[in-house]
């Protein structure tokens, strides 16, 4: 997977930034508030005209009731690898994946116009992000407390609201612009090692390109799965990664994300899954 810099964020940001407002279709959904991972990653993707954020139950729920046409999920990264997220896609009872973003991260320090690094007791970050930031943190401010908070947006908001110059969170640039905060430290753990990859949710599965990735689910038994991804290698289809997930069912059985090369409706790979129904295809879309 190549992974790809930071886009410039061009124009000026116009959500409503203390609610989550109503969605609408056509519109773009994103884990909000602003100021968060995902908000820079449509940023990146789409501009900021039609972006809404959501949380995480009303993204879902938006999405399957069409109330919006597409919605972007983190779902891997390269340092604590599946998200929080990806489940809640592998829940979806109808879903078409119709592309996928990996960026780089490098993360900002953000705080209040006035505070100084030194003065600094608390950090305000999404989990993930800590884990990402794990290693500068425990060189540069070990005995900083850390806050877990549901995104990088919510996080900024917190620091922005607060009445003293003693909080910092971690995020992308762009939450300084949202609310109003100034970055102490930019390009935190910023490398190859740093990188999440989003799916984007929409309804239409992309044309063929000829550079495809295609991501299939399988539910099956621990006993059962060995043969049935021989089967898909024997046919020609080249296996690029495969993430097992806990099937809620029982303890043997579980299903296996498996992202192939090639576009489901071309070559063997379609030959292959016209001959075995058990494979569901999540989506088809551009390898990034």
């Amino acid at each position: 997977m190549k992974a790809l810099t930071s886009l410039t964020v061009l124009g000026l940001l116009t959500l409503n930034l203390s609610a989550s407002p109503a969605a609408a279709a056509g519109s773009i959904a994103y884990l909000g508030p602003a100021g968060s991972w995902t908000h820079q990653a449509c940023l990146d993707l789409y501009g900021d005209k039609d972006l809404v954020p959501l949380t995480r139950d009303e993204l879902f729920k938006s999405y399957t009731d069409g109330k919006v046409e597409r919605a972007c999920v983190p779902v891997t990264t390269s340092v604590v690898g599946v998200t929080p997220y990806l489940d809640a896609v592998l829940d979806l009872p109808n879903v078409t994946i119709v592309a996928e973003y990996p960026k780089m991260l490098g993360y900002s320090l953000l705080a209040r116009p006035g505070t100084k690094r030194e003065d600094i007791k608390e950090v305000y970050a999404h989990p993930v992000a800590f884990e990402e930031v794990k290693p500068w943190v425990d060189r540069e401010m070990p005995n900083v407390r850390r806050t877990d908070a549901a995104s990088g947006g919510a996080a900024a908001q917190t620091v922005a609201n607060s009445p003293t110059l003693d909080k910092a969170s971690f995020g992308p640039k762009v939450g300084a612009s949202v609310y109003s905060l100034v970055s102490l430290v930019d390009g935190i753990e910023e490398g190859p090692h740093n990188v999440t990859r989003w799916w984007v949710l929409g309804r239409d599965m992309p044309a063929p390109t000829g550079n495809d990735k295609t991501s299939l689910l399988l539910n099956t038994s621990d006993d059962k799965f060995g043969a049935s991804l021989a089967a898909l290698t024997g046919a020609g289809v080249q296996v690029l990664t495969v993430y097992e997930r806990p099937s809620k069912k029982t303890l043997d059985t579980h299903r296996y994300l498996i992202e192939v090369a090639g576009h489901a409706k071309q070559g063997k790979l379609a030959e292959f899954l016209a001959k075995n129904s058990e494979f569901r295809v999540l989506g088809s879309y551009p390898r990034k």
